[in-house]
């Protein structure tokens, strides 16, 4: 997928109006690593786009999201799952984490992801949060999931469900591919 996250980032934080020192004002950003995003010089990672994303009102899934598709679909092939990754978690060393969402962000009450992780592939290295609560069952590989300062490793069958205000990471130890299935509601992801 060619998103093009820079242009994304600084066409919303134009519509609200916003300098880039504003923007890092508000969300404890530097306004230099802000200037580099928009420039796509460099990739956030997941935790730091989601403070920027929050200073401008929107969610993960709201900001990788194209045209709104209407209608009242409920069934989507595995091909129609619109694909929500940060550009920072694509093709980093040691592989990257896919996050496909079912349906139109914005749509429902529930967000609903199909997540891939590569061998050796995380979420970033700092935890993170957001306002919603979130649960997800390991289809297959498995994963280490860190909730506050526990960690636990995950394997096919195993599921999880906790709030997710509680900073919280995944790390795929490999050393093979890791799939979820997971659920995020309200959704903020």
């Amino acid at each position: 997928m060619d998103f093009d996250t820079g242009s994304r980032l600084k066409e919303e934080r134009e519509k609200l109006r916003l300098s880039q020192r504003q923007l890092a004002t508000a969300t404890g950003v530097t306004s230099g690593m802000i200037s580099m995003i928009e420039q796509n010089r460099t990739s956030p990672s997941v935790a730091t786009l989601k403070k920027i994303l929050a200073g401008l009102g929107i969610s993960l899934g709201d900001f990788f999201a194209g045209g709104g598709d209407g209608g009242t679909k409920w069934h989507f092939r595995h091909d129609e799952l619109r694909e929500i990754t940060p550009a920072a978690k694509l093709g980093e060393a040691g592989g990257g984490v896919v996050f496909r969402q079912v349906g139109r962000p914005g749509a429902s009450a529930v967000q609903m992801l199909y997540e891939t992780y590569a061998s050796g592939a995380d979420t970033g290295a700092e935890l993170y949060s957001h306002d919603a609560e979130e649960a997800g069952i390991v289809i297959s590989g498995r994963v280490l999931v860190t909730v506050g300062a526990e960690t636990q490793l995950l394997t096919a069958g195993d599921g999880y469900l906790f709030n997710s205000r509680t900073p919280h990471r995944f790390h795929n130890p490999g050393p093979d591919d890791c799939v979820i299935v997971s659920a995020c509601t309200p959704p903020t992801f």
